[in-house]
């Protein structure tokens, strides 16, 4: 494979392409799509310490306010190690494409929840089936206690019955908007009544809840069930279309080409497997072509993570890594409504791109970047440039300079734009970087990614 279509490959299945990936240079396009797969078979859920929620009663909660206050404080330090733990994966991922996916998926099924527990849960259950069975997959998380919290599942009795997410299953989830009636949402809403959970977060069924009646659903009538409905919704062709087209817009490009995705629905209505699907997308020629690479602009995690994987970055106090994402416009765990963050263009505005466009000196230098036409900042102006500034930036970290002259100590310097920048460089920004000087690979890089081609993926 040719380094462009490499570079693309792992910006679109992972989070960027660097030469210590360089042995990949010398293996087809079936060699390195099997590796991903190959290297993404197994599923490692993130468990943090909930040894705080051990032997409570729920119940002893609602009696001792001071026990209720107690794990309320705790659940918010848990949430927000939580989302410290996920970033923490994507920068440093066991297997790549299912963290990739599992990306993908938590905003397709959208949930939020600030019980810290069942909100592992839901992001484990999203990773374990980031590159499975859909069929299971949408039946595993309409039994999610942070889905049936959020979109009031707990409610759905059956002489009351609550229609929030059986809209939402069709509507975001599976088919789309105009694929369904009124009555369907009515109908399908009594079969998933009588769902619910424990303390735990385990999915409990009151068959006392439960509408066994008949329904009339898409068409059909019968005594059906939560999975019945599921099942139903699957077997319509156009749920395949909506996914695809979703995953289409995500991996591949924002502009959708009709005769790919119902190439992509055709693979993927044989038997809704996920890697299956995937596969035929990595191994696609289309997927390669020069206007798909560069074409997407990056959410702010891949923006962060993109970065973090370039020059490997800790951060001294945690909830900087917080502060980013919220002010990049991209919290993971706390998305904007059920209906996610749109994406793309939606990601910039006139602040954040400021913000992006000084980030990388921000994380990687202390906010100095250099823009000198002849000369780099040396070592004695560092020196003396951060005694002054120390405390009065607004992230602490320590960039690892020295792994990142090791990932790229066989990459001439003026070479570094074709790896760290994705699609084609404008005539005004080749100009500037003819300008600038290559005495230092480390201050280019922050150069490079301090451009508004960085931006894309």
């Amino acid at each position: 494979m040719r380094q462009k279509e490499l570079q693309h490959l792992y910006w679109r299945a992972g989070f960027g392409w660097y030469p210590k990936k360089y042995n990949d240079l010398s293996k087809d396009r079936k060699q390195i799509v099997d590796s991903l797969f190959e290297d993404s078979q197994s599923f490692t859920p993130i468990e943090l310490d909930f040894s705080y929620l051990e032997d409570v009663d729920p119940i002893d909660i609602k009696k001792f306010p001071s026990l209720e206050k107690e794990i309320k404080e705790k659940s918010q330090k848990r949430i927000l190690e939580l989302n410290y733990v996920w970033v923490k994966r994507l920068i440093y991922p066991k297997e790549i494409l299912r963290e990739r996916m599992t990306l993908f998926w938590a905003n397709h099924f959208v949930c939020r929840d600030r019980n810290p527990l069942h909100a592992q849960q839901y992001n484990n259950t999203l990773r374990q089936y980031a590159l499975g069975d859909f069929r299971e997959f949408v039946k595993a998380i309409s039994k999610e206690a942070a889905m049936l919290k959020y979109l009031n599942g707990k409610q759905n009795r059956k002489r009351k019955p609550n229609e929030n997410f059986a809209r939402e299953l069709m509507e975001l989830f599976t088919l789309g908007e105009g694929y369904y009636t009124e009555k369907d949402i009515k109908e399908s809403a009594r079969a998933f009544t009588g769902y619910n959970h424990n303390f735990q977060g385990e999915f409990i069924f009151k068959k006392q809840h439960h509408d066994y009646g008949f329904k009339t659903f898409l068409g059909k009538t019968a005594r059906f069930e939560g999975d019945d409905i599921i099942d139903e919704i699957l077997s319509n062709k156009q749920c395949a279309r909506f996914i695809c087209q979703k995953i289409y817009r995500y991996f591949v490009s924002p502009k959708p080409i009709e005769r790919h995705i119902e190439a992509m629905a055709d693979v993927f209505f044989k038997d809704y497997n996920i890697e299956h699907l995937m596969r035929f997308v990595f191994m696609s020629d289309w997927f390669y072509t020069e206007e798909n690479i560069g074409s997407k602009i990056k959410s702010p995690v891949e923006f962060l993570v993109g970065i973090a994987n370039t020059v490997p970055v800790s951060f001294e106090r945690k909830k900087d890594v917080l502060v980013i994402q919220r002010l990049l416009g991209q919290m993971l765990l706390d998305p904007p409504n059920v209906a996610g963050w749109k994406g793309n263009k939606a990601w910039i505005d006139a602040n954040t791109i400021m913000l992006r466009l000084k980030l990388p000196s921000v994380l990687l230098n202390n906010a100095l970047i250099s823009l000198k036409e002849y000369g780099d900042f040396n070592d004695k102006f560092r020196k003396e440039y951060f005694k002054r500034s120390k405390g009065k930036l607004p992230f602490k970290t320590l960039p690892d300079w020295e792994a990142f002259s090791k990932d790229f100590k066989a990459i001439e310097t003026e070479k570094l734009s074709e790896i760290i920048i994705q699609g084609n460089i404008n005539k005004g920004t080749a100009a500037y970087l003819k300008t600038l000087s290559k005495a230092s690979k480390r201050d280019y890089c922050i150069q490079l990614m301090s451009l508004p081609e960085y931006q894309m993926c």
